[in-house]
């Protein structure tokens, strides 16, 4: 199979794309699409068929669930059965996040194929604020499933040539809207009785949440307690899905997509090293010193002599290094070192998502 890249830069050669690509989506084949978090390879929701030759370019499990996109919001009353209890959550959280990068577990209705949902009784939804994937879900006017646009389990996919790379000959088109915003994956929460559970962090933060959250509860005549604010906190704690990945992991169901232990891998060995601490790998029986390659935060690491380097963010900022880090990571796994030596960053705010990016990307050569 040949695949195609079309250029959306102009808005000419938009609406020549997004027409390509409809086309192609209406035959039920997938394309790679731009989102706002990272590149995604969509597919008819609806159409089981359709859905499988995602998990066949993939390679993708068949037990990891697949998020939703949704052409407009009133389609999600018709994959979801929202239960009352938890609609003002629900409306609350889309009136602030969507489009954007926040996912919603629900239940779901039964025009939602199992494929889709891994069997599950409900489903991951959310829509994109990308321009190119908005103009093609709305050309295309039905639900879009689509998860990262690369081999399952390696670095997620954040400019168009990093798709190619993956699934040349796979797939039969990739739009170039260019490099994504956020450069991580969705947030994940599941809506259950009016609460929130983290299933998996992004850019959508804790604190974003929160701020919803409290909202939420006073509208309804109760203002949380620091007390019960601390109690919600520790429900959004990542630690919290841990159990989750280990099923995932062991070829269960899980509730949501990016769970499982190892997942967003290079295939060059990851370490992670607190910022400061010495580092010296070696070698085979002759113990030759390890090429070693260095993902830091905003300084050069001192960790060890490296013969690559790349810096996530000089000005310490978290929402650009977390848009630079799958594409700098990328980078450092093409550069042909032993290992990737990464430098823990603050564990606060987009931090946390971060991190568990990168601890899933070193479990695989733990």
């Amino acid at each position: 199979m040949e695949t195609q890249l079309l250029t959306t830069q102009h808005p000419r050669q938009l609406l020549a794309a997004v027409k390509v690509a409809a086309g192609l989506l209406a035959d039920g084949q997938p394309v790679a699409l731009p989102t706002e978090t990272v590149y995604g390879l969509a597919a008819d929701a609806l159409r089981a068929d359709a859905v499988t030759q995602i998990f066949e370019a993939k390679e993708r499990p068949f037990f990891d669930p697949l998020i939703v996109h949704l052409p407009s919001r009133d389609w999600l009353d018709r994959m979801t059965n929202i239960p009352s209890e938890s609609r003002a959550m629900t409306d609350a959280l889309m009136a602030k996040f969507w489009p954007g990068p926040l996912t919603l577990v629900l239940p779901r209705r039964e025009i939602v194929p199992d494929l889709v949902t891994a069997g599950l009784n409900t489903v991951a939804a959310r829509m994109s604020a990308n321009p190119v994937f908005r103009a093609v879900i709305e050309h295309f006017g039905h639900p879009l499933a689509a998860p990262s646009a690369n081999r399952f389990g390696r670095i997620s996919p954040t400019e168009a040539a990093h798709v190619r790379s993956e699934l040349d000959g796979r797939i039969p088109l990739i739009l170039d809207g260019g490099p994504t915003q956020h450069g991580l994956e969705s947030t994940i929460v599941k809506v259950e009785a009016g609460e929130l559970r983290l299933l998996r962090a992004g850019p959508v933060t804790p604190e974003d949440l929160g701020e919803v959250y409290r909202s939420v509860r006073t509208a309804q005549g109760h203002s949380p307690t620091e007390a019960e604010m601390a109690g919600f906190y520790e429900r959004l704690n990542p630690a919290a899905t841990k159990p989750a990945m280990a099923s995932g992991e062991a070829g269960k169901s899980m509730e949501a997509p990016g769970q499982m232990v190892s997942h967003y891998a290079p295939r060059t060995p990851l370490r992670l090293v607190e910022p400061g601490v010495l580092v010296a790998i070696y070698l085979g029986p002759d113990e030759v010193a390890a090429q070693l390659a260095s993902l830091a935060f905003k300084k050069p690491s001192t960790a060890a002599q490296f013969v690559c380097e790349e810096i996530l963010s000089p000005a310490g900022d978290l929402r650009e290094a977390a848009a630079t880090l799958f594409a700098k990571l990328r980078r450092l796994d093409e550069a042909g070192v032993d290992m990737i030596i990464a430098e823990e960053i603050p564990e606060r705010g987009l931090g946390i998502a971060i991190m568990d990016r990168l601890r899933k990307a070193a479990a695989k050569h733990e």
